[in-house]
């Protein structure tokens, strides 16, 4: 579960759309009519004053786990140096026998201890090396949390979807939002690149998929710099070419209306030929649609609760949706009567699956776990991988490495065998301050940035990993 009420009740609340499309909406605003000020006020109040708290129980179990670690560590130094065999008074006989008896258990805790030694360095000398990862960029501009980040293959661009009502896209290097786009009138919950095209798909709170142009300099937002020179003779007031954000209202089409979706439209994603888009709502369907007539192709039905993700295979027609009812389902639109298998892996909400280059699903759950399937034969789970959070829009790079972001604000490093690689962040310094809700690798895994995360303390976050067979 989030550690801030505000995320908690963002996965259920924020995404509703807003008639009140000429200005940004809170969750508080969407509950309570505009004349009940007194009670919107007091409602802030309390959750500022809840977050408080459950920032004084972080910080206070970040300080209990370390004085376990010390015990822990104290309790290996007492049980090296043996068991204490002092004998109370009483007859020779009994302390002879009690002598040898705790001599031989003595000897046998030591021996525990020295083979659990050595099995640590054989176990430590199998070990990958160590990750390097550091925080590179923040990209700072929605007004409210952010759903998703997607890159852009062959592009220095990521997108963003907002609960704000806005998408952006941004230039990895210069840290700018180069496009906003302003087409929803609901919150904004994906975003997704054209695979070849310069178009963006996003699903929003207003139950439509939109699809828009998104073409953007930025080549020219890298190269043009400004020196400190440049800088004061600016000062002058006058608003600089790169400060200003192009921002687009229109799209190109718009996938509603008869044989559409009845609620929130949760998620959106392109068929690798980009001809037709897959979205999946609220109102428990998902619906292909064929993006030149903008008309539905197929409702698919049979999940038992809200859809929360859905997601295409990147060259094959495949489609996977997850729902609420603990369970995700696998598409297969390669044949002219689809088939679809179900699987029944998880305890809790499915809140997303994505298919891997070597032909898997990983699947993340509310249930903190995250699943590895293989395609051929997902009866069963090949790895299950067990953490302490809720587990929310995951991504797997191209070598097999899955990022995990959580409700408590990590993201954390998996490979598909189901072995930790790493955590970001490495101090509480740095990183998310509330929920992680998306994350997604770049293509170019020697980019300068090759990680990007978002969530719901509005900032989308750039990293730096450096796996180990690239240290």
């Amino acid at each position: 579960m989030p550690l801030d009420s505000t995320a908690s009740a963002g996965k259920t609340s924020i995404m509703k759309p807003s008639k009140r499309a000429s200005r940004l909406t809170s969750l508080v605003e969407d509950l309570i009519p505009p004349d009940d000020a007194p009670f919107r006020a007091r409602l802030h109040v309390l959750f500022s004053q809840i977050e408080k708290e459950f920032e004084l129980l972080y910080i206070e179990n970040l300080n209990l786990q370390e004085k376990l670690d010390a015990i822990y560590a104290r309790e290996n130094i007492a049980g090296d140096r043996g068991v204490n065999t002092e004998i109370l008074d009483g007859d020779p006989a009994v302390h002879k026998s009690l002598k040898a008896k705790l001599s031989a258990s003595g000897s046998k805790v030591k021996a525990s201890h020295k083979l659990r030694a050595q099995t640590s360095r054989i176990v430590s000398s199998f070990k990958a090396q160590s990750v390097v990862s550091s925080l590179v960029r923040d990209y700072c501009g929605h007004k409210d949390g952010v759903w998703q980040v997607s890159t852009k293959s062959g592009q220095p661009i990521i997108g963003t979807a907002s609960a704000d009502h806005t998408a952006c896209i941004w230039g990895i290097e210069s840290g700018r939002c180069l496009l906003q786009y302003q087409g929803h009138v609901g919150s904004v919950n994906s975003i997704k690149f054209h695979p070849n095209k310069d178009l963006v798909l996003t699903a929003s709170g207003d139950g439509t998929a939109q699809i828009w142009q998104a073409a953007v300099n930025w080549d020219i937002s890298i190269r043009k710099g400004h020196s400190s020179e440049e800088e004061l003779d600016d000062s002058d007031g006058q608003m600089d070419e790169r400060d200003r954000v192009d921002v687009l209202r229109t799209p190109l089409c718009e996938f509603s209306g008869p044989g559409g979706h009845t609620s929130v439209v949760v998620a959106a994603d392109w068929l690798p030929t980009g001809d037709q888009i897959i979205t999946g709502s609220w109102d428990r369907s998902a619906i292909l649609w064929d993006v030149e007539t903008k008309e539905p192709i197929q409702p698919l039905t049979g999940h038992d609760h809200e859809l929360t993700h859905v997601s295409a295979h990147g060259t094959q027609r495949l489609v996977v949706t997850a729902s609420r009812d603990s369970t995700f389902r696998l598409w297969d639109f390669r044949d002219h009567i689809p088939a679809v298998s179900v699987f029944q892996g998880h305890t809790e909400s499915v809140t997303s699956t994505v298919f891997t280059k070597d032909d898997k699903v990983v699947s993340g759950s509310d249930d903190r776990t995250v699943k590895v399937w293989e395609l051929r034969n997902m009866r069963s789970a090949l790895t299950t991988i067990r953490t302490d959070s809720a587990v929310n829009r995951l991504a797997v790079s191209a070598s097999g490495v899955i990022a995990i972001p959580h409700d408590n604000r990590h993201i954390r490093l998996f490979d598909l065998n189901g072995q930790r690689v790493a955590r970001l962040p490495r101090n509480s310094r740095q990183g998310h301050r509330r929920m992680v809700s998306s994350v997604a690798w770049a293509d170019d895994m020697n980019a300068h940035c090759n990680l990007f995360s978002c969530g719901f303390d509005r900032r989308v976050l750039g990293w730096s990993v450096c796996l180990p067979k690239e240290n």
